[in-house]
């Protein structure tokens, strides 16, 4: 669903709304030393919040602190909603296009963390021509937590409860990793493997 561009909210509205479920933050560093902006897709208010608000603060908010240095992305998409949680086609590609470029030329790698059979074959089907410049070739599936820790720091990094919760599901209900259960049935989004654990999960990464 697309972002109603003629919402209630006033701009600054829109942007203290965006700091208070503090969706975005700049928070602990990887193995390698790097920055790690966290993102957090429950939080994300897609239908109170326009593409340009977005692309504003984030332009003001977030890239300066990552002071033009080499970074990670740790992106949450746990319990996501796609009615509720993510922005439509059209908005993420132009919100892509307008990053800057020495911004997109110091990310390092974007760590997605239960991406869900949605996702997956979303961003498998759309995502290079979504994601121009490489993006696509850095994203990398975590289908659980344990494995996000040997890439960052884990003493550093604040993973809200719900995604501890689902993990502990996962562990009693497996076949969710393989696309055979519905892990989250509103999902709708994207595709690479962790490249440390490939074998673990080859099948997983064609489900």
């Amino acid at each position: 669903m697309a972002m109603d561009t003629s919402l209630a909210l006033s701009q600054s509205d829109q942007e203290n709304l965006l700091e208070e479920l503090a969706v975005f933050k700049i928070q602990g560093r990887d193995k390698a030393g790097r920055k790690v902006l966290l993102i957090t897709g429950k939080h994300f208010p897609a239908r109170e919040v326009s593409g340009e608000v977005l692309k504003k603060y984030l332009e003001e908010k977030i890239y300066p602190k990552l002071e033009e240095k080499p970074f990670s992305v740790v992106y949450i998409h746990t319990d996501v909603q796609r009615s509720e949680n993510l922005p439509g086609i059209s908005t993420l590609r132009s919100i892509y296009e307008d990053i800057p470029i020495n911004v997109k030329n110091h990310l390092e790698s974007i760590y997605f963390l239960h991406p869900g059979l949605q996702a997956r074959l979303f961003l498998a089907t759309l995502g290079r021509f979504l994601f121009s410049g490489g993006l696509y070739s850095k994203l990398r599936y975590v289908t659980r937590l344990e494995f996000l820790w040997d890439h960052v720091r884990r003493s550093e990094i604040e993973i809200p409860e719900f995604a501890h919760d689902h993990d502990e599901e996962l562990e009693y209900r497996p076949m969710m990793d393989y696309g055979l259960e519905s892990d989250h049935p509103g999902v709708y989004g994207g595709p690479s493997m962790d490249t440390n654990h490939l074998s673990l999960y080859s099948m997983r990464g064609i489900a």
